[in-house]
C-alpha cells in the first residue's frame, strides 16, 4: 500500500522565456494607414467633382443639396471609423504587452494555480486539497492514459491547501514511471452527505509563451493562463 506524505516538494526548474514571434501590428498599420491616404484622395476628388457641378449647374434645375450632405456624411463617417479602428488596435497591443509583461514577472516565482493533473518526478507527485469540512475522501489518481495507478480512502479534518502527497506506488507496489497523473477527490461527511473538493497544484513558474493571447506560463509540465494563478511566493 502506498502511503502519503503531509509535506509538498518545491520543484526546482530553470526559468526560460519563450520570446514572441515578430508582431503584425506594423502590417495592420500600414494596411490602415494606406486606407486612410485613399479615403482622403477620394474626398478631395468628391470635393473637386462637387464644386464644378454647382459652378455649372442648371439654374432651373438645381442639384439636390440632400444628396450633396449625405455623401459628406457618409465619407465622415467611413473616416471615423477608420480612425476608431486604429485607436481599438492601439488598446489591443497596449493590453497585450501589459500581460506580457505580469506573466513575465511569475518567471522562477513558486505558484499555486486551479488544476488536478501534477507530474510525478523523482517518484514524487503532490496536490492541495481544499476541504470545508471533516470528510471522508476517496483518491483515485490515473496516468495520461486513463489508467488508474493509485486509490485510497482516508479521514480528513476541514482545512485548505491540505498536502497529499504521492510517492508513485500503485496499490500492489508497483513504481509508476515519472509522467503526468490526474487526482481525483471525492468526500463525505459524518452523515453521508457529499462534500465539495477543490484540488490546485503547487510548482515553480518555469517559463512564459508570449506567442499565445493571453500568455500561457508553464508549471510542472503544464501550461496555464494568468488567471488560473491563486497564488504567488517569492
Amino acid at each position: 500500500m502506498a502511503t502519503t506524505s503531509a509535506s509538498i516538494a518545491s520543484p526546482v526548474v530553470s526559468g526560460t522565456t519563450s520570446l514572441p514571434a515578430s508582431s503584425s501590428s506594423s502590417s495592420s498599420s500600414s494596411i490602415s494607414s494606406d486606407t486612410g491616404t485613399t479615403l482622403a484622395g477620394n474626398f478631395q476628388t468628391f470635393l473637386t467633382l462637387l464644386t464644378t457641378q454647382l459652378q455649372n449647374q442648371n439654374p432651373l434645375d438645381p442639384l439636390d443639396t440632400n444628396q450633396f450632405t449625405q455623401q459628406l456624411v457618409e465619407f465622415a463617417s467611413v473616416e471615423q471609423q477608420l480612425k476608431t479602428n486604429d485607436s481599438l488596435s492601439t488598446l489591443v497591443s497596449l493590453e497585450q504587452t501589459a500581460q506580457a509583461t505580469q506573466a513575465l514577472q511569475f518567471v522562477g516565482k513558486t505558484a499555486v494555480v486551479k488544476g488536478n493533473t501534477a507530474a510525478l518526478t523523482n517518484s514524487q507527485a503532490s496536490w492541495q486539497l481544499n476541504v470545508p469540512s471533516d470528510s471522508t475522501v476517496k483518491i483515485s489518481i490515473a496516468n495520461s492514459s486513463g489508467q488508474t495507478a493509485f486509490t485510497g480512502t482516508y479521514t480528513v479534518s476541514a482545512g485548505n491547501n491540505q498536502p497529499f502527497v504521492w510517492n508513485g506506488q500503485g496499490n500492489d507496489g508497483t513504481q509508476w514511471p515519472d509522467g503526468q497523473y490526474t487526482l481525483t477527490a471525492t468526500a463525505t461527511d459524518s452523515s453521508g452527505n457529499s462534500v465539495g473538493i477543490s484540488t490546485q497544484l503547487q510548482g515553480t513558474v518555469s517559463s512564459v509563451d508570449l506567442t499565445q493571447s493571453p500568455p500561457l506560463l508553464t508549471i510542472n509540465g503544464q501550461t496555464y493562463t494568468v488567471n488560473q494563478i491563486q497564488s504567488i511566493a517569492n
